[in-house]
């Protein structure tokens, strides 16, 4: 039957498929509502289809993700099946902003499927990272026997849960050996700028690496819902990198405003408004830049400590506004 909701037929194609991750798990795009022209409607407040060429939708999105203007983000979401150890469900549940349903062991048998990593992703701890691995993998030798060992604790797990459900002990006390390993799986909705800050944290080189491998085909589905803000997000987000105060000071001391460009202290070159094209920037987000080498003064934000009352002179304030407080 034909919708009148917005779709997108990169959606449409993926939509109900499921793309295995790890050993076991998977990722598939439930449902959707919204594209990039539901961004743009929530900011303009428009509700009129066609008026807009896509070149007007891409550079509003842009702008919307470039200046941190979120809610119209939120007006599309994505409804995800994902399987995943319950290790990396516990990192992801982190992210608060969805709404979510898990499978449960209460109610269900728990599939006895446990995640084995590679020896490609088998590393010692990282010395310099205590939250991660190193980036070369273990010897095979350690490899073979963490493995054996691993198998014999899982079998183990899995027989003694066979065992107390067949003596028809209750499942939500059958399961409780059960190792992290073990893995679990959910519905999950967010909206698009939740996701956004997902991705952002756990696509990122610096995230386990598991939980990369979700984030990076949940990146790809998104950029079948909305390519545009996806484009926004890559370009914003993921390949670019904030500055400091004391960054942003070190680039005026190469470079300052001439114009509608820049050009170097030294007098070695300048960029006008060709070079920034070609290298990708719209003439706004030119104009932009280039207000960024003007110096910024430092705001004070230090308290007026003479207009600091007591908890007391406000509740009493509060007191004598509640009605029937003057009878």
């Amino acid at each position: 039957m034909e919708t009148k909701r917005p779709t997108n037929p990169a959606a449409e194609e993926i939509l109900g498929g499921y793309f295995p991750v790890l050993d076991h798990g998977f990722v598939s795009l439930v449902d959707y509502m919204g594209s990039d022209e539901d961004v743009e409607r929530a900011a303009r407040v428009s509700y009129g289809y066609g008026t807009r060429k896509v070149s007007q939708t891409r550079g509003l999105v842009r702008y919307l993700r470039r200046h941190h203007h979120t809610t119209p983000s939120e007006m599309v979401e994505l409804k995800f099946h994902c399987a995943m150890p319950m290790f990396v469900a516990r990192q992801w549940i982190r992210h608060r902003t969805a709404s979510i349903n898990e499978y449960s062991g209460r109610y269900s048998l728990m599939p006895l499927l446990f995640y084995k990593p590679d020896l490609e992703n088998f590393a010692l701890q990282s010395p310099l990272n205590h939250q991660g691995r190193t980036p070369e993998s273990a010897s095979p030798e350690l490899y073979r026997r963490v493995i054996e060992h691993w198998e014999r604790v899982r079998d183990e797990a899995s027989t003694g849960y066979r065992w107390m459900v067949e003596e028809d002990v209750a499942r939500e006390l059958a399961r409780i050996d059960l190792p992290l390993s073990t893995y679990t799986q959910w519905y999950w909705k967010i909206d698009l700028h939740n996701l956004f800050h997902f991705l952002t944290l756990r696509a990122d080189p610096h995230a386990q690496w598991e939980i990369q491998e979700f984030a990076r085909v949940m990146a790809g589905m998104l950029k079948r819902v909305a390519p545009l803000s996806y484009e926004a997000w890559i370009d914003y987000n993921v390949c670019a990198q904030p500055m400091s105060r004391g960054e942003m000071g070190v680039l005026r001391r190469l470079l300052e405003p001439d114009g509608e460009g820049v050009r170097t202290r030294d007098g070695g070159g300048s960029l006008g408004p060709e070079d920034f094209k070609e290298l990708g920037l719209a003439p706004r987000e030119a104009r932009e830049f280039v207000a960024k080498l003007h110096p910024k003064e430092v705001p004070d934000y230090e308290l007026d400590l003479s207009r600091m009352r007591r908890a007391e002179d406000m509740a009493a304030e509060l007191e004598e506004a509640v009605p029937g407080s003057f009878e």
